[in-house]
């Protein structure tokens, strides 16, 4: 008789509260075939929180996917129970079309919570999967495609060999009137048997990281996706902006398009270190003002003064965040979180250097007999602070909120009851989580970073002094082995 695999139940209002936890939370249900339960869903989020059309359309399709079981999987619902019952590696199809219902749910988003199941959905074969994901490209508090592009994976690609191409089909914008967008992928899976793991061990990624400033950049990327009467106005303005903050460094204008509506508009900027593949990137999504101000009391009348603080904007927060002296930016750091709990050995990805704005993330393995638990921990912490290292020469006395993002992601404990066998053998008695290792995340308390370093084999007594966590081996989880405006990490 097939022994019943107890549910894990999340509160969502952990953490921040947010749509971050329910993504994370699914993903790894489907990837583990681990039953989970999440109440309270988005319960940090003002409007009543519940689900949105982007966890909807993602879950719906992990549930068809593992053939799971499901309750309370409609837009507004505040609990969502998910019960899978295959594993990624029973997946067939490798062409896969998913459509949001809404045409503002963020095409990203759901990418983001379907992307770890089928990474792992390797057939034998090598075949590559094909997904067109129909939804919004530009949202509000997403990522953008553009994000996604030339940021997020380009990053899993030089850390982790992950490849994937994209291709923009059309997009989608929540601003202005709403349009749907289509965006195709196309990589292919981990093999059987084959554990994700750094691709290189080294300062950037497997170690403590590089100490890095503004005086590190080499070149900056500029998107502007705005209307075209703003392009020489808001170029201008960047091109003195970020002189002034950056100095002599290369900027190219790798993307100007018109949007063809004053209600969008859309710029990224992504720096990018001399060494180390190193980027960081920051955005902005906003609109014009539907009545301008009054012109002598300094309001945004036109489209050069419109320019000229949108420039102010983001250029200013991209100088904040490469001042915090890390390898990543701050949503970056989110997004890479799930992808250091799937892999093997250690990994970090830090981002602050001050102690003070310390919030370490964890990740622990509790050895009491049958029970190996995963566990991510997390919270989202912001205090006014002065920033010592980070002012700009545009507002020297610049005050800021302070956002400490996950890797605080919202506390996330998977749980397999499971016989594990010795060390050698490393086999579970269902399906599921087989062949873990513990390993140790060392918490280095000058670092904000998500971070796990290799210890020892399950069976290992681990010591009061460390905490450790659950990690694949390469006859891992079947796949896992067998294997805001601005952006953000998304509601």
């Amino acid at each position: 008789m097939a022994k019943t695999i107890p549910v894990i139940e999340i509160d969502g209002r952990t953490g921040e509260g947010g749509g971050q936890l329910v993504r994370i939370a699914c993903a790894l249900a489907a990837v583990a075939s681990q039953p989970v339960r999440i109440t309270n869903v988005r319960g940090g989020r003002g409007g009543g929180g519940g689900l949105k059309s982007q966890h909807v359309t993602a879950i719906q399709y992990l549930a068809k996917a593992t053939a799971a079981d499901v309750s309370g999987l409609s837009v507004g619902s505040q609990k969502v129970e998910f019960h899978p019952q295959l594993r990624p590696s029973d997946l067939t199809s490798r062409n896969i079309k998913i459509e949001a219902d809404s045409p503002a749910a963020s095409t990203m988003l759901i990418f983001q919570a379907v992307f770890p199941f089928l990474l792992l959905a390797g057939n034998g074969k090598g075949d590559p999967i094909r997904l067109e994901i129909s939804g919004g490209t530009n949202v509000s508090f997403s990522l953008s495609f553009e994000y996604l592009d030339q940021v997020l994976l380009p990053t899993l690609q030089d850390a982790f060999g992950i490849r994937v191409e994209r291709k923009l089909i059309s997009r989608g914008w929540s601003l202005g009137k709403q349009q749907r967008g289509k965006v195709q992928f196309r990589f292919t899976p981990l093999k059987r048997g084959e554990p994700l793991r750094l691709r290189e061990e080294g300062d950037v990624y497997g170690g403590d990281g590089p100490q890095l400033s503004v005086s590190d950049v080499e070149a900056i990327d500029v998107t502007m996706i705005v209307p075209a009467e703003m392009h020489d106005s808001l170029e201008e303005a960047l091109r003195e902006t970020l002189a002034t903050l950056f100095g002599d460094v290369e900027v190219e204008f790798r993307l100007k398009e018109d949007s063809g509506a004053d209600s969008r508009i859309y710029v990224l900027l992504v720096a990018h270190a001399r060494e180390g593949k190193v980027r960081w990137g920051k955005d902005v999504l906003r609109s014009m003002p539907k009545k301008p101000r009054d012109k002598g009391k300094g309001g945004q009348s036109n489209p050069s003064a419109l320019s000229q603080s949108i420039s102010n904007d983001v250029a200013k927060k991209l100088y904040e965040e490469v001042n915090y002296g890390g390898v990543v930016d701050e949503h970056l750091q989110d997004q890479l979180v799930i992808f250091q709990a799937l892999a093997e050995g250690r990994t970090s990805f830090p981002r602050t250097t001050a102690k003070d704005d310390l919030e370490q993330s964890m990740a622990k393995l509790a050895m009491n007999g049958k029970m190996p638990s995963v566990a991510i921990r997390g919270c989202r912490r912001r205090r006014l602070a002065r920033s010592t290292n980070s002012e700009s020469p545009l507002d020297p006395t610049i005050r800021r909120v302070v956002r400490h993002p996950a890797p605080c992601v919202p506390q996330l404990m998977l749980r397999r009851a499971h016989s594990l066998t010795s060390p050698a053998g490393m086999e579970s008695t269902g399906p599921g989580l087989t062949g873990m290792v513990s390993t140790c995340c060392k918490s280095d308390s000058s670092l904000e970073a998500s971070s796990v370093n290799c210890c020892g084999s399950v069976g290992e007594t681990a010591s009061q002094d460390r905490a450790c966590r659950l990690a694949p081996t390469p006859s891992g989880v079947d796949g896992l082995g067998n294997r805001s405006h601005l952006t953000s990490i998304g509601d």
